[in-house]
């Protein structure tokens, strides 16, 4: 029991993370209709900012400057970049964010080197959030914190990181923020009403580039401070923005595209398929046996059914990416076709 458990709360844990990343790029496109492809390298950007940013500032305040450098930085690119381009159409703007990315891995490569920097978190998350004890009368029983050695001695303890219930909580309030800005507040009403209504905003006073140049910054902040919390949990490289790049754009795919609704949804949906296949460790072979299908034992060992899920599993989102866009190519809660 407390495998599933801990295992449920591992996959929403990268769930949130997925979205806490994919709902900047979303909101961008959905208020800009740009599809920022350097959006994972200002995830990196926000992680090695963090880490340069602790030892003077503490990890905290390294959590608030880091986003707000991360969104300087992106609203200056949009204002002296994108927007000099954004009127040629998309290709242009694809093309012009795809090359910030390639710049961004060489400037860090340059000032931090090629390998991982030790970014940590701080002392009150590196604990465990709370410990789950399996008793030996089958019971289950729940210790915020660290479970005494004692307790331990005597039963099975399965403890739940700190760093990731951090990181969760975080995402639901960021889930909560952004959906109250955009749909509750008039500055919400003025940003939405900019993308399909240029002319009248701007005719009501309203400052229509400024406007989108705060919404590129605003979404490179979200990205930069899902970097200081990834960085911290995970490992903190210049292949950071490679590897979780193509993920973010399934991500944001399969939910629909400028879907937040949809690309929460999509987040949870791929941490937990890649969470319980690296948990679960099966061969293709014996899953498919053990749902019924007809395979002799020698079968099961031979070609694709000899692989393990967790061998399978970085291949398991963009399967689900390809049937997602043969069967609803809008996406799970889009409503723009792709």
């Amino acid at each position: 029991m407390e495998f599933a458990i801990v295992t449920l709360l591992n996959g929403l844990s990268y769930g949130l993370l997925l979205f806490m990343l994919s709902s900047g790029l979303t909101l961008i496109f959905s208020l800009m209709g740009v599809l920022n492809f350097a959006h994972a390298s200002f995830y990196m950007l926000g992680a090695y900012l963090g880490y340069a940013l602790t030892p003077v500032l503490g990890f905290w305040g390294a959590l608030v400057a880091a986003p707000l450098a991360v969104g300087v930085a992106g609203a200056l690119f949009e204002r002296f970049c994108l927007r000099k381009v954004h009127s040629f159409g998309h290709v242009p703007e694809l093309l012009v964010t795809f090359g910030l990315s390639y710049v961004m891995v060489e400037l860090v490569q340059l000032i931090w080197g090629r390998t991982a920097v030790p970014f940590q978190p701080p002392p009150v998350l590196q604990g465990p959030a709370f410990t789950l004890v399996h008793h030996a009368n089958d019971t289950l029983g729940l210790v915020w914190g660290r479970a005494p050695s004692e307790v331990c001695a005597q039963a099975t303890c399965t403890p739940f990181p700190a760093m990731r219930a951090f990181m969760m909580g975080v995402s639901v309030g960021m889930l909560a923020a952004l959906g109250l800005l955009v749909k509750r507040t008039r500055v919400g009403l003025v940003i939405q009403a900019a993308l399909t209504h240029p002319q009248m905003v701007e005719a009501l006073g309203h400052n229509v580039p400024r406007v989108f140049m705060l919404v590129f910054g605003a979404g490179c902040a979200l990205a930069g401070m899902a970097g200081v919390i990834g960085g911290s949990a995970f490992v903190t490289e210049p292949a950071m923005a490679a590897t979780l790049g193509p993920l973010l754009f399934a991500v944001v795919v399969i939910g629909g595209l400028g879907s937040l609704p949809g690309a929460l949804v999509a987040s949870l949906l791929i941490g937990m398929i890649q969470t319980w296949a690296v948990a679960v460790d099966q061969s293709m072979g014996s899953l498919l046996a053990s749902l019924g299908a007809p395979l002799s034992p020698p079968l099961r060992d031979q070609g694709v059914l000899r692989l393990t899920l967790s061998q399978v599993a970085p291949v398991l989102p963009y399967a689900l990416l390809v049937l997602i866009l043969i069967l609803r190519p809008k996406g799970l809660l889009g409503t723009r076709e792709h």
